[in-house]
């Protein structure tokens, strides 16, 4: 049977602006291109369940993405959405301009949800992941209208924004492999030391965005909060089953042997739940957790942990610093050894160690981005520094040919044309093979032409650009 949509004609008018328009919204679909403005060209993605009505306010999630893929981060919360009955709205954002203009567009796309839909103004909140997820945890710091964050693979941006007289609702996501992992964590008591309410959900898959079970239960926390606090009335069903899952999900923990992740999560649930029932059975559950031998001879061994990746942290800042402000290209061998330790715990036995291997190469490889992004941003770029990053992320990353090139370009730029075929050579024992892509690098006309050059590219690719005479 051909699926309808029901048809929503709304039609919204700016007294500030003098003038008026007519939308056509779909329920049950995504729609971009939204326009915020007739003479603003940003737009907004917008979705809308297919039980929408307009005789009811509704929750809203914003949803914010840093990299102009405001559809398909839109897209990964409309199941989730679906189900919880959330509207969902993201902003057409970029990382490329200012923060203050993105907070500015995300102003607007809110403004013009809130003319056109009846929104809940106390049930409004927004999500992101990566970097998205820092700047989500700023909106409602900087709008007051916003009254929780869901954030993804990050931890709060920075703290001392927070004030104990704006509190909002934060619900973190972290995989434990990521290098947002502990700083999660620290973030969690930081907040209930402020007193705001939060949560924090880990994950074990290794990837960006967790599995779609993760998201519904934010906007499920963010419900069970308003009703907690009567900003909308308590539905005893939809605890029981909200509790019931949470329930069978420590059950599950603690039958695969995962006692540290079933007491972190005891504890998720005793802040949720404590407006809504009893919890001395949750409190039974969790003395018996930590008296378990097996828990805290886990807990020991990952407190351990955390202490050496700690350490670690330490040293690799420190380092860092050092390398970059004094060009020390020696030490480069250094950086090379601890990326071999760092395979080492990867590739262990140990489970903790191997989830400290994990957020260690993570925390390395964004060390070195930030760095390199502090260097360009200079109004007098520091080459010899950026020559010295570009090289430690081959060692840090090195399937990731693009800082390859950009050391190729940057050397060849420099006449040094002897580093500059050293890295083409490890690019292309490497696996590269983007031969279009190597030939107009910028910088490189001179170096393209050198015979060298065209050697290593028909060796390794069995085609050069321009003829290899020999004398």
């Amino acid at each position: 049977m051909k699926k309808k949509y029901a048809l929503i004609f709304l039609a919204t008018f700016l007294l500030q602006n003098a003038f008026s328009q007519q939308i056509v919204l779909k329920k049950g679909m995504v729609m971009e291109g939204l326009t915020l403005h007739d003479s603003i060209p940003d737009t907004f993605s917008l979705y809308l369940p297919t039980t929408f009505s307009t005789n009811k306010e509704w929750p809203l999630l914003l949803i914010v993405d840093l990299k102009g893929r405001e559809k398909q981060a839109l897209s990964m919360f409309v199941q989730s959405a679906e189900k919880e009955g959330y509207v969902l709205a993201a902003p057409q954002l970029s990382d490329t301009v200012a923060l203050s203009k993105s907070m500015v567009k995300t102003r607007r796309a809110l403004e013009r949800v809130l003319s056109m839909l009846p929104i809940h103004n106390s049930r409004i909140y927004a999500a992101g992941a990566g970097s998205g997820s820092r700047f989500a945890n700023l909106v409602p710091i900087f709008m007051k209208e916003v009254k929780g964050a869901v954030s993804i693979g990050a931890s709060v941006a920075n703290t001392d924004l927070l004030s104990v007289k704006r509190p909002f609702h934060f619900i973190g996501m972290v995989n434990e492999n990521n290098y947002n992992y502990t700083e999660m964590l620290t973030t969690e008591k930081i907040l209930d030391r402020y007193r705001f309410p939060n949560q924090v959900l880990i994950y074990s898959m290794n990837k960006e965005w967790p599995d779609g079970k993760y998201l519904k239960k934010a906007m499920q926390l963010f419900t069970l909060a308003a009703m907690g606090r009567k900003l909308i009335p308590k539905d005893s069903l939809y605890v029981e089953k909200a509790f019931k899952e949470d329930v069978s999900k420590i059950n599950q923990f603690r039958n695969s042997g995962k006692l540290i992740l079933a007491e972190q999560y005891l504890g998720e649930m005793m802040s949720i739940y404590g407006a809504h029932k009893n919890l001395d059975s949750l409190r039974l559950v969790q003395r018996e957790v930590r008296r378990d031998k097996l828990f805290r001879s886990m807990r020991r061994a990952e407190n351990a942990t955390l202490l050496k990746e700690s350490l670690l942290k330490e040293d690799y800042l420190y380092y860092i610093e050092e390398d970059v402000m004094t060009h020390n290209f020696n030490n480069l061998g250094w950086w090379n050894y601890q990326m071999t330790e760092i395979n080492k715990f990867i590739k262990g036995v140990n489970a903790h160690e191997k989830k400290m291997g994990n957020r260690l190469l993570g925390y390395v490889n964004a060390l070195v981005e930030d760095n390199i992004d502090i260097v360009r941003s200079e109004e007098l770029i520091d080459e010899d520094a950026l020559a010295f990053l570009y090289m430690l992320k081959t060692i840090v990353e090195p399937q990731n040919f693009d800082f390859y090139l950009e050391l190729i370009s940057l050397s060849a730029k420099n006449e040094d044309f002897g580093t500059a075929l050293f890295y083409l050579e490890e690019a292309l024992e490497k696996g590269f093979e983007d031969k279009d892509k190597l030939y107009g690098l910028e910088n490189t006309a001179l170096l393209r032409i050198n015979p060298d050059f065209n050697k290593l590219v028909f060796k390794h690719l069995k085609d050069a650009r321009y003829e290899i005479i020999e004398e």
